[in-house]
């Protein structure tokens, strides 16, 4: 975890493992006066914050509350990212194969995802693994995702190339994304992963993956809505 706790003048950190006896509405948050990002409830006593504060927030990927009060944070760490370039590194040659793997299995999890590609009505019954444009079109969600993955830390958000995030929150929105959606496409790149660079699998590559992907997704849900609506 790439969360450094520090004790800026006149503010009292908590670190994370203390954090659990609090309660509140948990979000990063900047705090101007000392040029920290606070990830707390902003409790104040005697005119003192109570938060925890990090000193690079680019790698924290998520704040949430448990239902007993405490504060989780996960972050995508070096070592995630170490995993992450490693086995992208070693599927690169192979990723129009591994794009169309992982939609091949995506239709075979769920078939009427097929409706959501227009293209594919149009295929005047070309079987989907010889389909070009699926072909096409597989291995640039493939990539992308991948390189998003990558790139994750270094741009300290989810980044996407050669597009942008708010044309595909425009997409998925048009087409009728749902959550259940994203959730197939994660098992399936995640299997697609493991059967690419079986040798290299771990919990913790699995872990590192599932977080860079969550990232994403949710980088793209928050474009989507009309797109008169998009800010």
């Amino acid at each position: 975890m790439d969360i450094i706790c520090t004790k800026p003048p006149a503010a009292k950190a908590i670190c994370i493992s203390n954090a659990v006896k609090f309660h509140g509405n948990f979000s990063p948050q900047k705090n101007s006066s000392f040029g920290f990002t606070e990830l707390s409830w902003i409790k104040r006593e005697n005119f003192q914050f109570q938060g925890l504060f990090c000193k690079d927030s680019r790698f924290i990927t998520s704040v949430s509350k448990r239902n007993n009060g405490g504060l989780i944070v996960k972050s995508f760490s070096e070592e995630q990212e170490i995993l992450v370039v490693k086995s992208w590194n070693a599927m690169k040659k192979n990723a129009s194969e591994l794009g169309l793997k992982l939609f091949l299995r995506v239709f075979e999890i769920a078939p009427t995802a097929k409706k959501l590609f227009s293209f594919l009505n149009d295929s005047n019954n070309v079987p989907l693994e010889k389909n070009p444009k699926l072909k096409a079109h597989a291995l640039t969600v493939f990539a992308m995702t991948c390189e998003s993955a990558v790139n994750l830390r270094k741009a300290g958000k989810a980044t996407v190339k050669d597009s942008n995030l708010k044309d595909l929150g425009e997409l998925h929105y048009k087409y009728g994304v749902v959550d259940e959606h994203f959730e197939v496409v994660r098992f399936a790149l995640l299997e697609t992963i493991k059967e690419a660079v079986p040798e290299m699998w771990s919990s913790e590559m699995k872990e590192a993956w599932t977080e860079a992907y969550n990232q994403l997704v949710a980088a793209i849900k928050q474009q989507m809505k009309p797109p008169a609506q998009v800010v």
